[in-house]
């Protein structure tokens, strides 16, 4: 089905400036005085069109925000602190306890998808209620969304967009999709332009479950504090060497090892740390990291990160691997 949206159709390069004006002019008179409502993940795609809706109807954006406690190191505060000089109403449902209360027991990862899914829209739908009167419901359609999901009809939300999708049963009076004609890397492009953080402008994929799939076993909150650490070791250590990749990110691995720390035997978790480069995801291949680089990282860890004993790192592909550590 045609999309009104799809009037803003790059011919050859972006023009930035242009292509703001004209999606701004379109968004203002497709939702006129009515209110408009985003779910805001805090990924690339979402955060973009989050800061874009700001500047075209300023005061009439309505983002929420669900922070299941599966985010990263200091992620949720950073979401919450780039769009607090946007003209928006952002909404953080702080549901920690709620999803971690639902994963209690559960192992198997596509269950922790279902579950984490399934959760995160009945904590959307609860925050949805206090919005005032009629809403559009915009979402952060990108071009890759748009092929992947084939011709889509009118309100029916793609499954997987944000966490598991959202509920096809909501009552909005039409889907605000400004980005559906923008590649990846325009669209880094425009949220440069409108002023967000490199933090949310290159961020790099991150799976809607967060931190549940890169969590082996059950998921509880020390695992989750440990995995938050050596996680954001690697990722400052890999930052600062200069090395490129399109993932990376470290794993806790639901297994033990003996080891050594301050002359006292220990038995802490393995943590895996893993890096690929990829041009569509379809297939990856491990990046090559300087085994000194390599040695740093490890130290760091297994010194700075309680109950850490071991570090190994992921040299699969894709495939057979996937890009995922589940």
């Amino acid at each position: 089905m045609s999309n009104i949206y799809d009037a803003l159709k790059i011919e050859n390069e972006l023009d930035i400036e242009l292509f703001e004006k004209q999606a701004i002019d379109l968004i203002r008179s497709h939702v006129g005085n009515d209110n408009v409502l985003l779910a805001l993940s805090g990924g690339v795609d979402s955060s973009v069109c989050a800061a874009l809706l700001a500047k075209a109807v300023p005061g009439k954006l309505h983002c929420i925000f669900v922070d299941h406690g599966l985010m990263r190191k200091n992620e949720g505060d950073s979401i919450e602190a780039a769009f607090c000089d946007h003209k928006l109403r952002l909404v953080r449902i702080n549901a920690e306890e709620r999803f971690l209360a639902c994963l209690k027991g559960i192992t198997d990862p596509e269950e922790k998808r279902k579950i984490i899914g399934g959760e995160f829209i009945r904590v959307f739908e609860e925050g949805v209620k206090d919005l005032p009167g009629d809403y559009y419901l915009a979402q952060g359609t990108i071009l890759a969304d748009v092929i992947e999901s084939g011709t889509k009809k009118h309100k029916v939300i793609k499954s997987h967009h944000n966490v598991g999708g959202l509920p096809d049963t909501m009552d909005f009076k039409g889907l605000v999709e400004p980005l559906r004609v923008l590649k990846k890397c325009d669209v880094r492009a425009l949220g440069r332009h409108l002023g967000l953080p490199a933090e949310l402008t290159e961020r790099q994929p991150f799976p809607g479950p967060g931190l549940a799939v890169r969590c082996i076993g059950e998921i509880t909150k020390d695992k989750l504090d440990i995995l938050r650490e050596a996680d954001a070791i690697f990722r400052n250590e890999l930052d600062a060497s200069g090395i490129k990749a399109d993932q990376y990110f470290a794993a806790l691995t639901n297994m033990h090892s003996v080891g050594i720390f301050n002359n006292a035997r220990t038995y802490g978790y393995i943590v895996a740390l893993r890096a690929v480069k990829s041009k569509d995801f379809i297939t990856a291949e491990y990046i090559h990291i300087p085994h000194d680089l390599l040695m740093k990282i490890s130290e760091r860890i297994t010194n700075e990160v309680p109950n850490v004993s071991r570090v190994v790192y992921d040299i699969t592909n894709k495939p057979p691997g996937t890009v995922e550590f589940e």
